[in-house]
């Protein structure tokens, strides 16, 4: 995409993150509609990877969840648009922290101890990540991966940091992380991307094969930097909240997988629970393991 055509949309991307939430909402609604109904965009895809997670669901509930994630995902990307002009109360009011999670952070700080926030796409992650840096005393680190058009990296970056939070490059994350190592920090990883199956953590997600990224376990080994699971769990449309607990307190006395384990299951756990909002679009599973 051009530079001059990415200026033409942006003015429509900001028209659209004004919106008061109950015209927002119905834009979301309208959108929805297009992306299920007209486009069909990634059924076959979404369809697939419920049939495979849930063996046991009808074809009746597959479709309902089906449907309920359809119009998460609208407003997801919508939600995310809105970080351009949310205010700092907005953002806290609608995407809060618990107090058991706020407890646990703060114990983290005044002890001096960096953590590792583990995580996957499920809920609003992109909230929670400002949410963490209005609330927390820690620096949040997020780890992304660069887009190919410059432009809409460059606003991802603007919306990314916006309240506070910093961003690692994915391939940059272990030398950034020595750098920061005197800083009291939290680093996020979002666990549940598809590395290549070669040299993957390889186990049972949702009833399926499943390679997982060594890299959150490997770094938190080498750093012995606590691991935390966080959970986004959508309370009401529009609404989040987010839950931190221990996952491992002492990463170097782990065995080898146990904390790719940990945290695949929890996060398990968690789709399980709310299955329509965890990002079923992407293909998750396009590789299989090596007999």
């Amino acid at each position: 995409m051009s530079g001059i055509v990415y200026y033409l949309i942006l003015p429509f991307l900001y028209f659209i993150a004004l919106l008061p939430f109950p015209l927002f909402y119905l834009f979301s609604d309208v959108i929805c509609f297009i992306l299920y109904r007209v486009i069909g965009y990634r059924k076959k895809v979404v369809y697939e990877n419920l049939k495979n997670s849930f063996p046991n669901k009808t074809h009746q509930e597959l479709k309902f969840i089906e449907k309920k994630f359809y119009h998460y995902l609208c407003d997801l990307f919508l939600e995310t648009l809105k970080t351009l002009t949310i205010s700092k109360e907005d953002a806290i009011k609608r995407c809060n922290l618990t107090d058991n999670a706020i407890q646990l952070l703060n114990e983290l700080y005044h002890q001096k101890k960096s953590c590792i926030l583990v995580l996957g796409h499920f809920g609003n992650w992109e909230w929670a990540g400002n949410t963490f840096s209005l609330l927390n005393k820690q620096q949040l680190y997020v780890i992304y991966h660069p887009l190919t058009n410059k432009y809409f990296d460059n606003l991802m970056y603007q919306l990314r940091t916006r309240f506070g939070t910093k961003l690692y490059a994915m391939k940059e994350t272990m030398r950034e992380m020595i750098k920061n190592r005197n800083e009291v920090n939290a680093t996020a990883f979002i666990a549940d991307q598809t590395p290549s199956p070669e040299g993957a953590y390889w186990t049972t997600f949702l009833n399926q094969d499943t390679p997982v990224f060594w890299g959150t376990e490997k770094i938190a080994q080498k750093l012995n930097f606590p691991v935390i699971y966080v959970s986004v769990k959508r309370v009401k449309r529009g609404f989040y909240e987010i839950e931190c607990e221990y996952l491992v307190k002492e990463p170097k006395l782990t065995k080898e997988g146990e904390i790719s384990e940990l945290h695949t299951k929890r996060l398990e756990k968690d789709i399980i629970e709310q299955p329509e909002i965890w990002l079923w679009s992407h293909r998750r599973w396009k590789h299989k393991r090596k007999v």
